[in-house]
C-alpha cells in the first residue's frame, strides 16, 4: 500500500513480530552463530560464484545512510592480474608499517594475531571486495553534491556485509594496509571515492587456524539505565 506524504511516496512497513520468548530465543542462536564469525587469513582457491559476492554486495547496500545517499561502491576483483597487483602495492605499504611506521605499542598488540608483512591472502582470496566512500556525487554539469554522514553510513555497510559473508558460509578479513590510495590507482575510481577497507572472500584454508581470542563480557561494552 502507498501513501503520499507532502508531495513524497511513502510504502507501508510491514515485518513479521514475535513474542517475547520466540525474540529471546531467535536473538539467542543468533549472537551463538554470529560469535562463531572470525577473522581468517588463511583463504582456499576455491572459487565462489559471482552471482554469490553480487548478493553479498546487494544485502550491505540495505544498511542505512545519510539521507538515503547510500555513499558506498563495492569493487568486486576476482582478476589474477589485478590481485597480484594489489598485493605487490599493499605488501609494500605493510612493510614499511611493519618496518618503522607502527608504533612499539601497536607491533605488541599485534603479537598475539602473529601477522606481518606479507599478505598472500590477496592472491588466494578467490574475490576481493575493495569498499570505497563516496564524499560526494557528480551532477548535472558536473557540479559537486555531498553526501552525508559518510564515514558512519560506509562502516553500518561494511558491517552488513561482513554479516552476510558469514551468512553464506564463507569467511572474510578485514584489512586495511595503510596509506590505502593505491587502490584507487589499480581500480582507476573517481576522484569522488576514497578507499575504505579492503576485504578478502572465500573458503577457509583446509589447514585454517586463528588466534584463540576472547570477546569482552557484557559489562565491559554496554551500560543498561533501567
Amino acid at each position: 500500500m502507498e501513501k503520499i506524504i507532502n508531495g513524497f511516496p511513502f510504502v507501508e512497513y510491514t515485518k513479521e513480530s514475535y513474542d517475547e520468548k520466540e525474540m529471546l530465543e531467535k536473538s539467542a542462536a543468533f549472537l551463538s552463530y554470529m560469535d562463531k564469525r572470525r577473522s581468517v587469513r588463511a583463504f582456499s582457491t576455491k572459487p565462489v560464484p559471482k552471482q554469490v559476492i553480487e548478493n553479498l554486495i546487494r544485502t550491505a547496500s540495505t544498511a542505512p545512510s545519510g539521507a538515503h545517499k547510500q555513499p558506498w561502491t563495492f569493487c568486486a576483483v576476482s582478476n589474477s592480474s589485478i590481485k597480484t597487483a594489489i598485493r605487490e602495492a599493499a605488501e609494500k605499504e605493510e612493510y614499511e608499517s611493519y618496518n618503522g611506521r607502527m608504533a612499539p605499542e601497536w607491533m605488541e598488540d599485534l603479537l598475539p594475531l602473529q601477522t606481518d608483512w606479507h599478505k598472500e591472502f590477496l592472491e588466494d582470496a578467490p574475490w576481493l571486495i575493495i569498499v570505497f566512500r563516496r564524499s560526494y556525487e557528480y551532477g548535472a554539469g558536473n557540479t559537486k553534491k555531498n553526501n552525508y554522514y559518510v564515514q558512519e553510513s560506509v562502516g553500518l555497510a561494511t558491517g552488513m556485509l561482513l554479516t552476510a559473508i558469514h551468512h553464506a558460509g564463507l569467511v572474510a578479513l578485514t584489512h586495511t594496509p595503510s596509506p590505502m590510495g593505491f587502490l584507487s590507482g589499480i581500480l582507476n575510481r573517481p576522484e569522488n571515492e576514497k578507499p575504505f577497507l579492503l576485504i578478502p572472500v572465500g573458503y577457509p584454508a583446509d589447514d585454517c587456524y586463528v588466534p584463540k581470542l576472547h570477546r569482552k563480557p557484557i559489562e565491559s561494552i554496554a551500560a543498561f539505565y533501567e
